[in-house]
């Protein structure tokens, strides 16, 4: 009797050390990166910040590639996962995945969760005209506010790869919470992407501001640099043009990321910086292999 005892008690333990373990996982936002951008390393820097989420700041994380490798642009393993997701990353350039893989993307989207993106991602897909998803090559404009591809109408183009980017508080924005602990000015590797008159998209609010340093056009405008917003499926979304390797060693840069992953899950933004994070990913540049 004493033993059968015994045995029912250690079982309600075990079932209620279980669930205590089950809950303290699922209260943890999952945050999902998607990366594929040929130039930028964004499979390497995407790893830097998911290990950063996790180690200090309660996220999970799930950090997923090209494959086999930057170039492929027509794989992503691994997009199910997304119907798990709290929160999406993406740093895309170019790509033209499967409808199979575009499937969980789009269910994504339709959920109205939030999502962040990277710089290329303005221009993520790149489908022949005609194709049946030729309408993706339009993501940044549908997902994230910004222009609808790279070129084209919106003119959407950098001022070359020699110049930089000074970086600045919009001042009317100071106080959101993405900005906490951000230096009001800061200068970035990343050339100025131009997404003005007609981006980032009507309702959107514009946290930074960039000038163009030794530009390619002596015409050269100043141009947001980084944005939020809601966007056509009704969710929360944070946008930088933003995100050359060399970008993600600035202090500044790295609490606009950590702050934005937690606005965008709906985590208050940390009133504690865990410290600058050490990343030294090399600009790689667009390459055969």
């Amino acid at each position: 009797m004493r033993y059968i005892i015994f045995l029912f008690t250690f079982m309600q333990f075990a079932f209620y050390s279980c669930a205590q373990i089950k809950s303290r996982t699922s209260a943890k936002p999952l945050v999902v990166f998607v990366a594929g951008d040929h130039e930028y390393s964004g499979e390497s820097t995407m790893v830097f910040v998911a290990e950063e989420l996790e180690k200090n700041y309660g996220f999970r994380t799930k950090v997923l590639k090209a494959s086999p490798d930057q170039n492929a642009e027509e794989n992503i393993p691994g997009l199910e996962v997304l119907k798990e997701a709290d929160l999406v990353v993406f740093y895309l350039r170019w790509r033209r995945l499967p409808a199979s893989q575009i499937k969980h993307i789009n269910d994504y989207l339709r959920s109205g969760k939030p999502l962040i993106g990277f710089r290329t991602t303005t221009h993520a897909f790149n489908y022949p005209k005609g194709h049946e998803l030729e309408k993706w090559n339009a993501f940044g404009e549908f997902a994230l506010n910004a222009p609808p591809g790279w070129g084209g109408k919106a003119n959407h183009t950098h001022y070359g790869h020699e110049s930089s980017t000074d970086v600045s508080v919009i001042p009317n924005a100071a106080k959101h919470p993405i900005l906490t602990g951000v230096d009001k000015n800061f200068h970035a590797r990343s050339w100025l992407y131009k997404v003005l008159p007609d981006y980032p998209a009507k309702g959107s609010e514009w946290l930074l501001m960039g000038h163009a340093v030794n530009p390619n056009n002596p015409k050269a405008i100043d141009n947001p640099v980084a944005w939020t917003g809601i966007n056509s499926f009704g969710a929360k979304v944070f946008t930088t043009t933003l995100g050359h390797p060399e970008d993600f060693d600035l202090e500044p840069f790295q609490r606009l990321v950590i702050n934005a992953v937690h606005w965008a899950s709906g985590k208050p933004v940390p009133k504690k910086w865990a410290g600058k994070m050490s990343v030294n990913i090399p600009y790689r540049g667009i390459t055969s292999n």
